[in-house]
């Protein structure tokens, strides 16, 4: 997945953390090395201790070590402690005979240098150890000095719970402190994305056909380009949708005088001629005629309605009841055609609204539930005031709206059935029309559970 976010947080985090790693062996490094140089300093205290008690008499290495003085170097709480004292010719003078062999390091050099202590490792009796080795050249009364080899040992017990302890400490810090970096990387980087989100979320939030430009002060220097190509690219869908706008409600406003007056014409002719072939063509080319009529007057109500074209300087205060009992009187002679009983039951509401579009939102209820309203059924048109705004209502008892369906009609060149004559743009006109009046629109069951009532509510 390309994430701007999972690269900022890849590109933050992982360098942190490998930072974070190196400053935690660094540390481990600083205070583990000292300790250790304490340990092995402490040792080099107790051999030259040993070395401070040696001597050279007669020709030979002798060491005043009395018994509580063994006892006081050997005693420690947690470490066992061993010590040997050796000649030139590797002979224990004192201690432990199965001290491990003392490091090269401590015999080299020229006999009459006393060499600084050399630390080592090694085992004895099962245990790993760590010791020292120091060499001391002791002068003689007659002849070359003598040479004493010293070396003490300690288990390494309390270095491992040091050892233990500093790791336990650092892993604890580290660890707080990684937590700490990537909880902050992972709110800067949030928090530095929100300018996106905001964006990405106020588009959602946007109609598919509301193509007003992004307001480029509310935005963050860096996203000024993107959103300005993008802008520029709204602006042309714009045009293109005014052009293509302008050219529908141009067409179907041209067709509806030539139309108008070949229904005329047709009308004129069918009153004329008593043959019954001429009678049944001119009665085909009336209804062809009258079908041509009604679908340039939705196309030029679509035209209207479009929400993305809406001006709302339109608007104006419209006494709805006197609009609907204007709008039934044209559908009086499609209802007599099959004996529909259209009545209305209309109280004074005046609402805030374009006096064209609600005209073309009422036809296409009236004329949507006389289509499907069978013989002799019965179309309502009510409505009735509600606070500031108001109801209208249109109810039939005809074979009603699956609820699984209901939805669906408001789409366009949707069809409940093939049976009705229709262009299933109807609903269409009155969803996009309700919906520029800000109105809402529901669909229920007539009475009786028969039929449909639809219902919208001008706040």
């Amino acid at each position: 997945m390309n994430s701007i976010r999972l690269r900022l947080l890849k590109w933050l985090i992982v360098p942190i953390l490998l930072i974070n790693l190196a400053g935690g062996a660094l540390t481990y490094m600083l205070a583990w090395l000292p300790a250790q140089l304490a340990f092995d300093q402490g040792l080099s205290g107790a051999a030259a201790a040993l070395g401070a008690r040696l001597s050279a008499d007669g020709g030979q290495l002798r060491i005043d070590l009395p018994r509580q003085a063994e006892q006081v170097l050997r005693s420690d709480d947690t470490d066992a402690v061993y010590f040997v004292v050796r000649d030139a010719a590797g002979r224990t003078i004192a201690g432990d005979a199965d001290f491990p062999p003392l490091p090269r390091a401590a015999a080299d050099g020229a006999a009459s240098v006393n060499k600084p202590a050399v630390a080592f490792d090694s085992g004895l009796r099962d245990e790993a150890v760590r010791g020292v080795a120091l060499r001391l050249s002791l002068p003689a009364a007659s002849g070359a000095p003598l040479q004493a080899y010293i070396g003490v040992a300690k288990t390494l017990r309390k270095r491992t719970q040091v050892r233990q302890a500093v790791v336990r400490a650092l892993v604890l810090l580290e660890s707080l402190f990684a937590l700490t970096c990537v909880g902050l990387i992972w709110f800067s980087v949030g928090n530095g994305l929100l300018p996106l989100n905001r964006l990405r979320a106020g588009l959602n939030a946007r109609d598919g056909d509301d193509l007003e430009p992004i307001a480029a002060a509310q935005v963050p220097y860096e996203l000024e380009p993107v959103v300005s190509a993008f802008n520029g690219l709204l602006d042309k869908v714009s045009e293109g949708a005014r052009a293509r706008q302008e050219f529908l409600a141009n067409v179907a406003h041209q067709l509806r005088t030539p139309l108008a007056g070949l229904k005329t014409q047709l009308e004129w002719l069918g009153a004329r001629h008593a043959e019954p072939e001429t009678v049944h063509s001119l009665k085909l080319m009336l209804s062809a005629t009258e079908r041509m009529i009604r679908k340039t007057n939705q196309l030029l109500a679509l035209a209207r309605a479009e929400p993305g074209h809406f001006e709302k300087t339109r608007l104006e205060p419209v006494a709805l009841d006197a609009l609907v009992e204007v709008a039934i009187q044209s559908f009086v002679d499609q209802a007599t055609l099959k004996a529909i009983d259209l009545g209305f039951d209309l109280q004074p509401v005046t609402i805030v609204g374009d006096r064209f579009l609600l005209r073309d939102l009422i036809d296409n209820l009236i004329d949507n539930a006389i289509r499907y309203t069978p013989p002799r059924g019965t179309v309502t048109v009510a409505c009735r005031p509600d606070g500031e705004g108001g109801w209208l209502s249109v109810e039939d008892n005809g074979p009603g709206i699956p609820l699984a369906r209901r939805e669906q009609v408001f789409s366009r060149y949707v069809r409940l059935d093939d049976k009705t004559t229709g262009s299933g743009l109807g609903l269409a006109i009155v969803r996009d029309i309700v919906t520029v009046h800000g109105a809402s629109l529901t669909i229920a069951e007539g009475a009786g559970g028969r039929g449909a009532l639809f219902s919208v509510h001008f706040r």
